[in-house]
Parts: C-alpha cells; sequence; structure tokens
C-alpha cells in the first residue's frame, strides 16, 4: 500500500513539473513572438523626408513620388510654398529645417548661393518649364503699340530668362554677352520703347488684365489656368535653354549622398514620375530624364 502511494505521488508531482514546463515554454513562446512583431512593426515604420516645394507642378509631382518611395522605407513631409522665393529665403535647407527642396533651376540656385553665402546643391534634373509670353490687354504681336507695357519676373536669373525671350522675338535687343545675367539695364535697343515692368513672378499672372502682356513662369502660369497653347511666344523646348533652366532637386552640401536623398532621386527620375508628368501636364511641363 505504501509503495502505490508512493509511485501516485510521484505520478502526480511528475505531471506537474511536466505542466509548468508547458505553460513556461509557452509563455517564452508568446514573449518571443510579441518581439518578433515589435521588430517587424518597427521595421516598416517609413522614415520621414521632410521638403519644401512650390505648388504647381513641384508638390504635385513630390505626391506621386511620395507612393513610390513607401516601398523603399520612406515617407515625404511636403511644406508647400506659394511663392518660390520662400523656400530659399528662409534657408530652410540650409538650417536643416528641411532636408531638400523642390522649386527651382540651376541658374536660380547658384545665384542664390553666391548672394547668401549658402552651400546648397543639385542632386537632380527633374523637368522643364517653358516660359511663355501670355496676351494680356493686347492679344497678338502684331497689334504691340508703341510704349506698351510688358511684365517681366523680378528676380535675377528669371528676370533675364524673360529678356532673352523677347529679345528672341525681336522686340528688344539686349548687350553683347550678358546672357543669362542680363537686366532691364542691359536692354541695348528698344524700338518701340517698351515699358518694361519688373514683378514678382507670383503676381504676374493676377496682373495681365493691366499689362499689354506679360512673360509667365509655367507652374504660375498653370495655378492661373492659363494655357501654354494660348502663350504668343515660349522658349524653344529642343534649345539650350531647356537644359540650362532645369528644375532640380536640392539638398545641402554633404548630405547629397545620404541613403534617403538617393532614394528620392532615383525615384524623381523614375519611369513611373515621367509617365506622370507627361500624362499630367501634356508638354506644359516636359521630363529632363
Amino acid at each position: 500500500m505504501k509503495k502505490l502511494i508512493s509511485i501516485l505521488l510521484a505520478a502526480v508531482l511528475f505531471c506537474g513539473i511536466l505542466s509548468g514546463c508547458s505553460t513556461s515554454v509557452s509563455s517564452m513562446a508568446d514573449t518571443q513572438n510579441n518581439d518578433q512583431n515589435s521588430v517587424k512593426s518597427s521595421q516598416e515604420e517609413p522614415i520621414t523626408i521632410r521638403i519644401g516645394a512650390s505648388i504647381t507642378p513641384h508638390s504635385e509631382i513630390l505626391k506621386a513620388a511620395d507612393e513610390l518611395l513607401r516601398d523603399k522605407g520612406y515617407q515625404l513631409d511636403i511644406v508647400e510654398f506659394d511663392d518660390y522665393i520662400l523656400p530659399n529665403l528662409k534657408t530652410a535647407v540650409e538650417s536643416g529645417e528641411l532636408d531638400a527642396n523642390f522649386f527651382q533651376h540651376r541658374p536660380y540656385l547658384e545665384n542664390f548661393n553666391e548672394e547668401n553665402d549658402t552651400h546648397l546643391v543639385s542632386v537632380a534634373v527633374v523637368h522643364y518649364e517653358p516660359f511663355g509670353l501670355y496676351p494680356g490687354k493686347t492679344t497678338s504681336l502684331e497689334n504691340l503699340k508703341d510704349n506698351a507695357q510688358i511684365a517681366i519676373p523680378n528676380d535675377g536669373t528669371n528676370e533675364a530668362r524673360a529678356l532673352l525671350l523677347l529679345e528672341s522675338l525681336g522686340l528688344i535687343t539686349l548687350k553683347d554677352g550678358v546672357g543669362t545675367t542680363a537686366t532691364i539695364l542691359d536692354i541695348a535697343e528698344n524700338p518701340k520703347n517698351l515699358q518694361i515692368t519688373e514683378m514678382a513672378a507670383a503676381q504676374l499672372a493676377r496682373s495681365l488684365q493691366d499689362v499689354d502682356m506679360a512673360v509667365i513662369n509655367g507652374n504660375y502660369a498653370l495655378q492661373a489656368g492659363l494655357d501654354l497653347n494660348d502663350a504668343l511666344a515660349t522658349e524653344d523646348k529642343n534649345s539650350e535653354v531647356a537644359d540650362t533652366y532645369a528644375n532640380v532637386l536640392v539638398v545641402k552640401e554633404g548630405n547629397e549622398n545620404s541613403d534617403a536623398i538617393k532614394a528620392l532621386s532615383e525615384v524623381l527620375t523614375s519611369p513611373e514620375i515621367k509617365t506622370f508628368i507627361n500624362e499630367t501636364y501634356h508638354g506644359i511641363f516636359l521630363p529632363l530624364f
């Protein structure tokens, strides 16, 4: 009898040990699964790239790029600006407030660096926005009278670009060699005595009703509902101008080789973004990759 009781007690004790081990193993497995899920969740959280951009078309292009970036582990925080001067004037990229900006061409960037002692660099060439001469009170070049008023952008490189367009139409002649540094002071000949009025680029489309004509940036023309086909003249998309005034992705010098910026550059020059630009803007903006 005593032997039977001893055997029963041993069996109960052995079952208890097994039960405890089973519970412990199960608990350990649950803990490991939870840890793995936590790591997996952490790995899936995208890294944010903060970028400043003018609304049209830059912010729109970036929103299309954001969807593609998610597959690479990144997401965009897009800070939109109504006036393309602001993303640089606040020197947000230089200070680190923004990781990048996307709104400008290289001559504008180089001019800004020189005037503000900033260290911004281009990391990707994305697209080109042809300038157009749009009708205001005067609806054709043939009807343009003496002393007519033509409005142009008042910022350095875009002012020169507008003047070069007017020169290509035979409306003015610039001094030899001024090129992309031209200002209204460099007008050598003005046979119609045209009043060339400098104005903030963002205001040009809104002021069309008050002037005879205006040379307007493509993005502001589109925002105002203007069609490039309605322009009286445009820059030649096959000329050197297209390459010179290509719109670029910009970062602070030293950050151009970061994984995040490389991923963004790759996406912005991808076949998907080329298709997006072509199908969305129908030639108003042209991909250059």
